[in-house]
């Protein structure tokens, strides 16, 4: 059963469909899949962030017995970034999931949370990221920028 969706997006059928660069970097965000600390709800993600010198950044979710500190993989892949350079071009972010105990047939989008600081590294480098979202499915879906999945988001100017 597919869902409609009411927010500017393209779906590409398979990989094969996508730049080489696109398909490396979601073969990354896959590969990140095999360091996912997922034992409590089996839900394995990986992240990987391509910057525009080329540098790739990864991430994946670690879950903890207290779920508040669990943390996902796009906030680590993110953060690597944060924590590795001061001035960075985000070309592109890929994310993936897999859950071995329910097969994920559509893309996976990204929790508030993680919106949320995409938002926030989007004002940093004072433009949008692109994101390819995936699953086990074959699909991948290209979102241009957070704002069409958060759009009204909260940001540094309701601080100051």
């Amino acid at each position: 059963m597919s869902k409609k969706s009411s927010f500017k997006h393209k779906l590409f059928e398979d990989l094969q469909s996508l730049p080489k660069d696109i398909q490396s970097l979601l073969s990354a965000a896959k590969d990140q899949l095999k360091m996912a600390y997922a034992p409590y709800s089996n839900f394995m993600v990986g992240a990987a962030a391509l910057l525009d010198d080329g540098q790739v950044f990864t991430g994946c979710n670690q879950e903890n017995a207290s779920y508040p500190l669990c943390i996902c993989a796009e906030r680590v892949a993110l953060y690597n970034i944060g924590t590795s350079l001061k001035d960075f071009k985000i070309k592109a972010l890929a994310i993936t999931a897999h859950n071995p105990t329910k097969a994920l047939t559509e893309p996976v989008m990204p929790c508030g949370a993680c919106r949320q600081v995409i938002q926030e590294f989007e004002a940093r480098q004072g433009s949008a990221i692109t994101m390819y979202l995936t699953s086990d499915c074959a699909e991948v879906m290209r979102i241009k920028g957070i704002s069409k999945i958060l759009p009204h988001s909260f940001s540094m100017d309701h601080l100051m």
